[in-house]
């Protein structure tokens, strides 16, 4: 593809890079970002293009899906006047799931070690994962030696038993892989993968809210992201298939007008609750198949909340249900941030706060260095989200290279991983 021959004209990645795809239903967003004075991130590439070939998330055409991609990265690319090899990738389909697991092994010399922390690592492989699933995240949550918890770092540290409580994040094999391999058609390499509502949380949340405990709710256009934190730390994923893109479907169908005249319309007058205005207040609504601009119908703007508020509600209802069911409701407190696109939605918090019962706020991304007030909103909350956690991976790098001296395959290596990300 064109693209491909205009990445080789550049200079090759330089350490002090860092670059990263969100790959979502709506739209492919990349950001380069260089590594400034004390270590902090200033995007100096941009590429922002729609998304084609994905559906919930996931790859369903690979030809568009690749050129969606190579188009955002190779803009970015230019913009930054570098080559990117390796990129850090949103993960907002593959049904990701959570689950818990612990171990205890004994400190061979009375003083906790990297070995021992190595040897904790191979006792949780012996979690059983489910079929046809591959690990994404091993989130430590809890350190203990002796039975005494609470411990951030046990390394240097004594005691006869090590515990480790890991929170593991896994996603189906089939949607990665097919995301992994459209990466590599477009000459790149995939670094890692990050779950996209655990990315939009790094980008929305203040420390207080992380601490206290919080439920992020990413509402993207063709699925919705739930990550719960609490201590500091993502306790648990899950993703609904469901977006804003369900919503302009629905309007599509109900005033029976073409799909780029209901995504103009709910973006410009949409509301997920109504107002006494509504009834009086008129839209055009153009008709499908007609071509003329007297064919239009003049509809009430309660007809078009009347078909926004169901869908939103429904939406909030089945995360309802989700963070119930997983047993984190009471962990996450009352707290919720919305982030995404489809938040943007007048009245999106408000419904939020009824059908959900906490306290509820609209979060824009903290501010980066370089970053346009067109690619700082909600919508881009996942994309800056993957900055930080790039940077936070980059800078950690270096302090936990002698744990990875050992080579190791399959889980027992995914999970050596996980120091690099959160000590």
């Amino acid at each position: 593809m064109g693209f491909h021959a205009s990445r080789r004209a550049k200079p090759k990645t330089r350490g002090d890079l860092i670059a990263v795809v969100d790959v979502g239903s709506t739209k492919v967003v990349c950001f380069v970002a260089r590594l400034g004075e004390g270590g902090r991130p200033r995007v100096v590439g941009i590429g922002h293009q729609v998304s084609r070939g994905l559906r919930a998330g996931a790859i369903v055409d690979m030809d568009a899906a690749e050129a969606s991609l190579g188009t955002a990265v190779n803009a970015a690319e230019q913009m930054a006047g570098e080559t990117v090899e390796g990129i850090l990738v949103s993960m907002s389909g593959g049904h990701p799931t959570s689950q818990s697991v612990g171990a205890d092994v004994a400190v061979a010399g009375g003083q906790v070690t990297d070995t021992d922390l190595r040897q904790a690592l191979r006792v949780q492989g012996y979690a059983k994962l489910e079929p046809d699933t591959e690990l994404i995240h091993a989130i430590p949550v809890d350190f203990a030696i002796d039975g005494a918890r609470g411990i951030r770092d046990p390394r240097g540290m004594f005691g006869r038993t090590l515990s480790v409580d890991l929170h593991l994040v896994t996603a189906s094999s089939g949607p990665l892989r097919n995301l992994a391999t459209c990466v590599e058609r477009c000459h790149l390499g995939v670094e890692a993968f990050v779950a996209a509502p655990y990315a939009a949380g790094l980008a929305t949340l203040v420390e207080d809210e992380m601490q206290l405990g919080c439920t992020v709710i990413d509402m993207g256009g063709g699925t919705t992201g739930i990550a719960v934190f609490f201590d500091g730390k993502l306790m648990f994923v899950d993703a609904l298939p469901v977006g804003g893109l369900h919503v302009t479907n629905d309007v599509a169908r109900g005033l029976t007008t073409p799909l780029a005249s209901a995504e103009r319309m709910k973006t410009l007058y949409g509301a997920a609750l109504a107002s006494v205005s509504d009834e009086r207040e008129l839209i055009d609504v153009p008709q499908v198949g007609e071509r003329e601009p007297g064919q239009s119908n003049h509809v009430p703007k309660s007809l078009l909340t009347g078909i926004i508020q169901p869908r939103i509600e429904e939406i909030f209802e089945l995360v309802r249900g989700r963070l119930e069911a997983s047993g984190f409701d009471k962990v996450a407190g009352r707290r919720v941030v919305l982030t995404g696109g489809a938040s943007q939605l007048h009245c999106v918090r408000e419904l939020a706060q009824s059908v959900l019962d906490k306290q509820v706020r609209l979060g824009r991304p903290k501010p980066i260095a370089g970053l346009a007030e067109s690619t700082s909103g909600p919508a881009f909350a996942t994309a800056i989200g993957l900055i930080a956690q790039a940077d936070r991976h980059h800078a950690d790098m270096a302090v936990v290279t002698r744990l990875e001296e050992a080579p190791a395959a399959g889980l027992f290596g995914r999970l050596g991983g996980w120091l690099r990300e959160y000590l």
